[in-house]
């Protein structure tokens, strides 16, 4: 295991104040404020401790309140809401400075057996022929070098990949509003089920929103011709799956308007198993 991926484990795992209370670090990110993949994942720590092993998480949905503050820890309060029969829900608010920052809703389920059918997986490359993500940054010579190094050390614990060059990398004309995207961890991970639906959802909020920036030749913050935040994100969890083994993340925009811009995509395991399904809407504003 990478010391990176080791320093990212040791980040999601939370101190636990009271019953139903947990405490989370914070770092910095590739903008100045806690990436919200990070919250999200930390909030699913908190919630996930509270549930029985063998109830595994099968859906997420959340919004982002205000901006993290980094250099501050974050108290989760957890409201468990229902222990049903089959299914637990529970409710997780996030508090900075007093303040909620973000609030998610999650449920866990008793393995069921059921109907089955999925959406087939779409053709990709294999990911071991892509450039790594230090290979395609250090190419970019329009990008200033600590922009580089801060997307270099956000992303030193995920192995990730893209296809085709990510919106900061060739910009200036729209092109198709679809991006896809290779990841896994950059080092085994144990074989508890939630860690691994806990890192597959920091991973979800990387690039989900890059198809919007796409669709109108926008580069994104790297390069300051957009300004943008998440808003919420909603996450589906089908299948089991390994976030330390190669994930495809297909990723598209079907819309943006009034300001903001709407992703959603399918995690696919290598084999083409359905394991995710990933909706998110996010501000995406055109400085004046």
């Amino acid at each position: 295991m990478s010391q990176a991926l080791q320093d990212l484990l040791d980040l999601l795992d939370l101190e636990q104040i009271e019953e139903n209370i947990f405490r989370g670090q914070s770092r910095s990110a590739v903008v100045p404020r806690v990436f919200g993949g990070q919250v999200a994942a930390q909030a699913l720590v908190a919630a996930g401790r509270t549930v029985p092993a063998d109830r595994p998480a099968h859906s997420l949905h959340a919004y982002f309140l205000r901006p993290g503050d980094p250099g501050a820890p974050i108290v989760y309060t957890v409201d468990r809401i229902r222990d049903g029969r089959s299914f637990t829900t529970r409710r997780v608010v996030a508090i900075q400075h007093g303040k909620p920052i973000f609030h998610l809703s999650a449920s866990f389920q008793t393995h069921e057996e059921g109907l089955e059918h999925q959406a087939p997986m779409p053709t990709a490359p294999d990911p071991v022929a892509l450039p790594t993500s230090q290979d395609r940054l250090r190419g970019y010579d329009h990008l200033a070098p600590q922009v580089v190094e801060r997307f270099l050390e956000a992303r030193e614990a995920i192995d990730l990949r893209y296809v085709d060059e990510p919106p900061y990398g060739q910009f200036g004309e729209p092109r198709e509003p679809h991006s896809q995207v290779w990841f896994r961890t950059n080092g085994k991970l144990a074989d508890h089920p939630l860690l691994h639906v806990v890192l597959a959802t920091y991973v979800s909020d990387m690039t989900l929103l890059d198809s919007v920036l796409l669709a109108h030749g926008r580069g994104g913050w790297a390069v300051g011709d957009v300004v943008g935040a998440s808003l919420d994100h909603a996450m589906w969890f089908h299948r089991p799956f390994r976030a330390d083994e190669w994930l495809l993340y297909d990723q598209e925009s079907p819309s943006a308007h009034g300001g903001r811009g709407l992703g959603q995509a399918r995690i696919y395991t290598q084999d083409g198993r359905l394991a995710i399904t990933v909706i998110q809407e996010g501000v995406v504003r055109v400085p004046r």
